[in-house]
């Protein structure tokens, strides 16, 4: 039995952090070195070590880091007016709201209020238009990493059939319009999808981002194809699973991501490239072409 190479996220991800480094230690000779803030609302388990895994990654890189952390209990305006305060300092160049918020806060609402500029995570509506129009800016980081792997192994998504399994808006939806700026041909599937095992079969790249856990049976993938896990599960005995049968289907498949270990330190390089990238321009470096991750 064959095994499809395994694209290890997390050493590409050190790579990509090891890039980041090196530009930020130039920018902060230069000038200043750049600055995330992130605003972690209440005391989730999951968000807490999140937060935790992105300020140990971005210290590493020699940002300024800083976690304002404000009650499950915060209004809306509370933590509004945190991000507001944000974006008018000069020293922050990136911010990151954690989600999920506590029940009762709009989340929609707090993300439009960060600054553009700053919207590292590349979530604001301005954002996701330049995205969609083919201007460039602050990419999705899930979706970023995604492509950055890829690019890195040497997938060309050009000419390829792309199936997506997910229409959110971390996710599905931004990969679909990178996958696109690339000349891939792109079907995105869901909940009301018929057959998804048949459009699965059909593609030349299957990007599963839904939460279902091993949702994706080896016989779904095609020969050869590339398979890019983002589902994060816990499964009955307690350990990460993703959305993708991983010993199945890396019997057939060309490239496959683990989990865990695949594209989630890609999300966390990629949100310190766009950090990287949003203090370069607010400082007024010109860092193009050297900064990692994928461009329109």
């Amino acid at each position: 039995m064959t095994t499809g190479a395994i694209l290890d996220g997390k050493a590409t991800a050190a790579e990509v952090r090891g890039e980041v480094a090196a530009l930020s230690a130039d920018l902060a000779r230069s000038g200043r070195a750049p600055g995330l803030t992130v605003v972690l609302v209440g005391d989730d388990p999951a968000s807490q070590v999140y937060v935790g895994a992105k300020d140990r990654a971005a210290t590493a890189a020699g940002f300024e880091v800083h976690t304002v952390r404000l009650p499950a209990t915060a209004s809306q305006e509370e933590v509004m007016g945190t991000v507001r305060s944000l974006n008018e300092d000069d020293r922050v160049d990136g911010i990151l709201v954690q989600l999920p918020l506590p029940k009762g806060l709009d989340s929609d609402a707090v993300i439009e209020s960060i600054d553009p500029t700053k919207d590292v995570d590349g979530l604001t509506s301005s954002s996701v238009a330049k995205l969609v129009s083919g201007r460039e800016g602050l990419l999705p980081c899930t979706p970023a990493g995604c492509i950055e792997i890829l690019d890195r192994h040497g997938v060309d998504l050009s000419g390829k059939d792309v199936v997506v399994i997910g229409r959110s808006m971390l996710v599905g939806k931004p990969f679909a319009q990178l996958a696109l700026a690339r000349n891939a041909t792109v079907t995105i599937c869901h909940s009301r999808t018929r057959d998804l095992a048949a459009h699965c079969r059909s593609a030349d790249v299957i990007v599963a981002a839904v939460g279902v856990p091993k949702l994706v049976q080896g016989g779904w993938v095609k020969p050869g194809a590339v398979v890019l896990d983002v589902g994060i599960n816990r499964g009955d005995d307690g350990k990460l699973v993703g959305d993708v049968d991983f010993a199945a289907a890396s019997a057939v498949a060309s490239h496959i991501t683990p989990v865990p270990g695949g594209i989630g330190p890609m999300t966390i390089a990629m949100l310190l490239a766009n950090t990287l990238r949003a203090s370069a321009a607010r400082q007024g470096v010109h860092l193009e072409g050297r900064i990692p991750g994928p461009t329109l």
